[in-house]
C-alpha cells in the first residue's frame, strides 16, 4: 500500500480491517459491503462496524477540530494506538489487550494451583513454555512494558503457590529472584519493526540467490 492510511473500516466480520486515505471511500466500500453481504441475507452488525479515523494525520486533525485522541482498535490480541517515536514521527503502537493479559494471568493461576505438589524444576520448565510462547507471540516493538508485567505476575503467582506448599515463611524474594532467573526467559522483542520484517535483501536481481 503506497497511499498513506487516514481512515480504517473496522467491522465485525471474524474481524477485519481495512485502511482508506479519503473518508468518502471508506464510506462508499461501508455502504457497498453492506449491499453485498444483503444479497445473500446477511448484515453488519450496528454495534461492531465503525469508521475510525487512524493514521499520520489523525491526531493533528481531531486536534483541530477539538474531537480528542485518535480511537484505539483491538485485533489480532494487540490494541492499536497512534503514538510517535521520540523524534515525534508517527508510529503504530501495538500494545496486548488488557482482557487477554488478564485472562492468560488466570489460565497460568489455575494450572499453578494443579501442579502443587510437582518439583519446582518441572514447574519451572513449564512456565519458561508459557512465558516464552507469550513474549514469541506479543514480543513486539513497543509493547516491552507489557511483557516485564506479564512476567512479573507469573513469578508473582508462583510466589504464592511456593508459599502454600509448606506451613513453615514464605519464599523470599531473594529465592524467588533466583528462580526467575534460571526458569523464567528475559523480556525482549521476538518480531522487528514492520519495515523491517518486509524488507527483502536480494542479490542481483534474484531473491533466490
Amino acid at each position: 500500500m503506497t497511499k498513506k492510511v487516514n481512515w480504517v473500516f473496522d467491522a465485525d466480520i471474524r474481524a477485519f480491517y481495512v485502511g482508506f486515505q479519503d473518508k468518502s471511500d471508506a464510506e462508499r466500500f461501508q455502504k457497498e459491503l453492506g449491499e453485498r453481504l444483503r444479497q445473500f441475507g446477511l448484515e453488519l452488525h450496528p454495534d461492531k462496524t465503525r469508521l475510525l479515523e487512524f493514521g499520520r494525520t489523525a491526531a493533528d486533525a481531531r486536534k483541530r477540530r477539538g474531537d480528542g485522541k485518535p480511537e484505539a482498535f483491538n485485533f489480532l490480541g494487540f490494541t492499536h494506538i497512534c503514538a510517535k517515536t521520540r523524534k515525534g514521527r508517527f508510529k503504530v503502537l501495538r500494545q496486548t489487550i488488557r482482557k487477554r493479559l488478564q485472562a492468560k494471568l488466570c489460565e497460568v493461576s489455575t494450572e499453578l494451583k494443579r501442579r502443587l505438589h510437582l518439583p519446582v524444576p518441572k514447574v519451572g520448565a513449564w512456565l519458561r513454555s508459557v512465558v516464552l510462547g507469550h513474549f514469541r507471540y506479543y514480543g513486539v516493538p513497543g509493547n516491552l512494558p507489557h511483557l516485564a508485567l506479564f512476567r512479573f505476575r507469573v513469578a508473582r503467582l508462583w510466589r504464592r503457590l511456593l508459599g502454600r506448599r509448606s506451613q513453615r515463611a514464605g519464599v523470599t524474594w531473594d529465592r524467588l529472584c533466583r528462580l526467575i532467573a534460571r526458569w523464567l526467559p528475559p523480556v525482549r522483542a521476538y518480531h522487528p519493526y514492520p519495515s523491517l520484517r518486509l524488507c527483502v535483501v536480494t542479490c542481483g536481481k534474484s531473491r533466490m540467490r
